[in-house]
């Protein structure tokens, strides 16, 4: 995710996630075996409440350079997005563009963010389910247009593991008003659905995780993806003539042929019988 030279700009937004990415790339910054540059940014959204003074008090504390961006972006939602609507595509499309300017500007070459792998999970059901898209937020994406890299260093994390070591680090955790009081949020309904899964079927969340890790886009059906072009029948048999299957190939396909099918019988070498002239041999 990280090579050397870059500048990695960390998007501090007072939540557990940011706070403990931020911390993680501090520390590995004096292992790593290529050199890299920290910054700290936080998008200030003029959120009614907001504490300002947090943040640059707790950055004060660290060796990195810290900006504030002051955006608001929170009346502009407000007053596009109808009442009783939700606010986080708005919200988030605004704050991306911020953030993607700011790192032009400069010289930022990776953008890192504090997804966590119940992030990515969730993601990809919401996508799915409200979207009819299978697609969610994978650990370094580069933008359509090559401009940016994202990054999220903490894809592989469980949020339950960063809500603990917050709480051990005692970070002054910001809230987001704007979107996380709103009702019936589609994120909040899926994450209860796959907290009711872990629940029942402990592990399931860690095997979808690994399932978007493991794509066959062959047994999908994205034609674009996957053009699923096929040999013509002429092309198919001159193929099998040339390739013939050996003695081995054939027992095993008829192996496979009754393990799927177990309503077939497979002929043994006693059952085979050849006929010639009114003779049974």
């Amino acid at each position: 995710m990280i090579e050397e030279g870059d500048k990695v700009m960390v998007c501090l937004s007072g939540g557990k996630d940011s706070f403990t990415l931020l911390d993680m790339l501090i520390s590995l910054r004096k292992s790593a075996p290529v050199s890299f540059d920290l910054i700290a940014v936080n998008l200030d959204q003029k959120q009614p409440g907001f504490p300002e003074h947090v943040l640059p008090k707790y950055m004060a504390m660290k060796a990195i350079p810290f900006y504030v961006i002051k955006r608001d972006t929170y009346s502009t939602v407000k007053r596009v997005v109808s009442e009783g609507k939700t606010t986080c595509a708005l919200c988030s499309r605004l704050r991306r563009g911020t953030l993607y300017g700011f790192a032009e500007a400069n010289g930022v070459t990776k953008i890192a963010l504090g997804h966590h792998r119940d992030d990515i999970v969730e993601t990809f059901f919401l996508n799915l389910f409200f979207g009819s898209k299978m697609k969610t937020m994978p650990p370094k994406l580069v933008s359509d247009d090559g401009r940016y890299v994202v990054i999220r260093p903490l894809a592989y994390c469980r949020e339950s593991d960063l809500a603990q070591f917050a709480e051990d680090q005692g970070y002054p955790i910001i809230p987001c008003n704007l979107c996380g009081s709103q009702p019936n949020l589609k994120r909040a309904e899926i994450k209860a659905m796959i907290a009711d899964w872990e629940k029942r079927h402990p592990g399931r969340v860690e095997n979808l995780f690994r399932g978007l890790r493991n794509i066959v886009p062959s047994h999908l059906m994205d034609a674009e993806l996957y053009p699923f072009d096929s040999p013509s029948p002429n092309e198919l048999l001159a193929y099998r003539s040339k390739n013939p299957l050996d003695e081995a190939s054939e027992i095993r396909e008829a192996l496979a042929e009754a393990e799927l099918n177990p309503w077939v019988d497979v002929p043994s070498d006693t059952d085979q019988m050849i006929q010639m002239n009114n003779t049974v041999i």
